[in-house]
C-alpha cells in the first residue's frame, strides 16, 4: 500500500500494523522503566503501529485527512502530550492526511518542546496554536478563522482540500471557520475509534502495568478499610499510592459506602464508614495515559446475608459475560449475559446504563466496542482478538442500601479472555474481618 506526499510515494511497511502480540506466553506486566536487559514497552514500534492503525482506518473513510482536538486521539496520532492540564481546554489539536505526517499544534513553548524532543516528528509540523482556550480569548480576536486558513492551506498543499475532512469534537466557533473556508466537515470520531479498538502488546503491557498499580492499592485500601475512616480518605490514600507506583494521572476514584450504594451515586464524599458497611470504589488512573477502570466490593468487618446474596450474583453476572468474550463473538450475545433494567429495579436500560456493561479500554476510558442492552441488539458488533474491556456488574442487595460492584478488565486472546484485574473478587472480600 503506498501514499503520496508530493511527488514521492510513501510506502506503508505492513511491519507498522503488525500488533506484534506474543499470545503464546503470558502477558507481560514489567516495571514503569525502561531497561537494557530485556524488552518491554517499544514506544517506537508503539507510534508505528497507532499511526498506521489511523491511516488504515482513514483509508476506509475516502476522508482526505482527520483533524483531532480529543486529547485521546492526539497522543494516539502524534505520540505527544502535555500533561491533564490540556484534557479540558481543547487548545491542542493534530491534522494527518492520508498523504503526510502529523502536524501538531500545541500551547506556547510546548510546541518548541516538541521540536528538541519529538523526532518522530517532522519539526515543521509542531507549531505554536491557540484557538481560544473555549472562549477566554473572544472570537473577534480571530483565531478560530487564523486557524481554520492554516489548516485549509496544509490540505491544499498536500492536495486533499476537496475531499472531506473528519473533525471529532471542537467549539462551535471552529466548526464555523472550517465550514467557511470550504471545507466539508464528517464526524471522524467513529473513524478514529475504529482505528483505536484493536490493541498491540505495547498496549496491552501498558494496560496490564496499570492493572498491576490498582492491584497493590487495592491491597492498601482493604487494610485501612475500618469504622472511623471516611471514603475521602481512602481516595487520597489511593491516589498518593497510585503516583508512587508510577501512575501519570489519576483520573477519579469513586468510594461509595453504607446507605450511599444503592443507588449508586458514581462519586465520593466525607461519609465516616461504619461497621457492617458494604463499600465499593472503582479506581481509574493512568500508565503512559493507559487507562484503568477497577471496581471492588468490601464489607467492613462482617457481612449481611443480603451483602453476600447481592455479591453472588454480580459475580455470576460477570462470569457469564466473560465466557462469551471472544474472537468471532457478536456483541449482541454478549449483552444477553446482563440482567435486564428491571432486575435491579429501573424502569428503562438507559436508566440503568452503566451498571452492567462492558467498555472498551485504551487511551480512553471508553473505547469501542460498548457492549449494553442499551446498544448492543441495535448494532451488534464481531468481537477481535487485541480488543480489551472493562466488564462492569452492580447487584442491589435485598436490604435497600447495600449493593455489590465488581469489575474486571479483560484482553480478548485467540482462546477467549484473559483477566488481568488481579485483587480476589471470586468472593466477596470483607475487610478487617471481626
Amino acid at each position: 500500500m503506498t501514499r503520496k506526499k508530493g511527488s514521492e510515494p510513501v510506502v506503508v511497511n505492513p511491519e507498522d500494523v503488525d500488533p506484534h502480540h506474543r499470545w503464546h506466553r503470558p502477558l507481560q506486566a514489567p516495571g514503569t522503566t525502561q531497561v537494557d536487559f530485556e524488552e518491554r514497552v517499544d514506544f517506537r514500534r508503539l507510534h508505528r503501529y497507532r499511526l498506521a492503525r489511523t491511516r488504515q482506518s482513514l483509508a476506509k473513510t475516502g476522508f482526505g485527512a482527520i483533524l483531532c482536538f480529543d486529547q485521546y486521539n492526539i497522543r494516539y496520532i502524534s505520540s505527544t502530550v502535555i500533561g491533564e492540564w490540556a484534557r479540558d481546554k481543547l487548545i491542542r489539536y493534530t491534522l494527518l492526511t492520508g498523504n503526510g505526517e502529523p502536524y501538531v499544534w500545541d500551547f506556547g513553548s510546548a510546541a518548541r518542546h516538541h521540536k528538541l524532543n519529538c523526532p518522530w516528528l517532522d519539526d515543521d509540523h509542531c507549531r505554536a496554536g491557540n484557538p481560544g482556550m473555549r472562549g477566554a480569548i473572544g472570537p473577534k480576536v480571530g483565531l478560530f478563522e487564523q486557524a481554520a486558513k492554516e489548516i485549509k492551506d496544509i490540505l491544499v498543499q498536500e492536495g486533499v482540500a476537496n475531499m472531506p475532512l473528519g473533525l471529532d469534537l471542537c467549539e462551535p466557533p471552529m466548526l464555523f471557520a472550517l465550514q467557511k473556508q470550504g471545507l466539508d466537515i464528517r464526524d471522524g470520531q467513529q473513524m478514529m475509534l475504529d482505528a483505536r479498538e484493536v490493541k498491540s502488546h505495547d498496549e496491552i503491557t501498558m494496560l496490564n502495568i496499570a492493572s498491576a498499580m490498582v492491584d497493590g492499592t487495592y491491597q492498601d485500601i482493604a487494610e485501612a478499610l475500618k469504622p472511623g475512616v471516611k471514603e475521602s480518605q481512602i481516595v487520597a490514600l489511593a491516589t498518593k499510592r497510585l503516583f508512587e507506583l508510577g501512575a501519570d494521572s489519576v483520573e477519579a476514584i469513586n468510594a461509595i459506602a453504607g446507605e450511599r450504594c444503592s443507588p449508586h451515586p458514581h462519586n465520593f464524599t466525607d461519609r465516616i464508614i461504619r461497621p457492617g458497611d458494604q463499600a465499593f470504589f472503582d479506581v481509574m488512573c493512568t500508565f503512559m495515559g493507559y487507562r484503568t477502570c477497577y471496581y471492588r466490593t468490601f464489607s467492613v468487618g462482617r457481612a449481611t446475608a443480603p451483602q453476600l446474596t447481592a455479591y453472588k450474583k454480580a459475580r455470576e453476572w460477570m462470569d457469564r459475560a466473560i465466557e462469551l468474550l471472544k474472537p468471532g463473538m457478536s456483541t449482541d450475545r454478549v449483552a444477553n449475559a446482563f440482567p435486564t433494567a428491571q432486575e435491579i429495579g429501573f424502569d428503562s436500560e438507559m436508566a440503568a446504563f452503566g451498571l452492567n456493561f462492558c467498555h472498551g479500554l485504551g487511551l480512553g476510558l471508553h473505547e469501542r466496542p460498548l457492549i449494553s442492552r442499551l446498544n448492543s441488539y441495535a448494532e451488534p458488533y464481531e468481537l477481535k482478538a487485541g480488543m480489551v474491556f472493562a466488564v462492569e456488574t452492580y447487584c442491589p442487595a435485598t436490604d435497600g442500601i447495600s449493593a455489590a460492584r465488581i469489575e474486571e478488565e479483560v484482553v480478548l486472546t485467540p482462546d477467549g479472555a484473559k483477566i488481568i484485574t488481579l485483587y480476589p473478587a471470586d468472593e466477596l472480600p470483607i475487610a478487617n474481618k471481626y
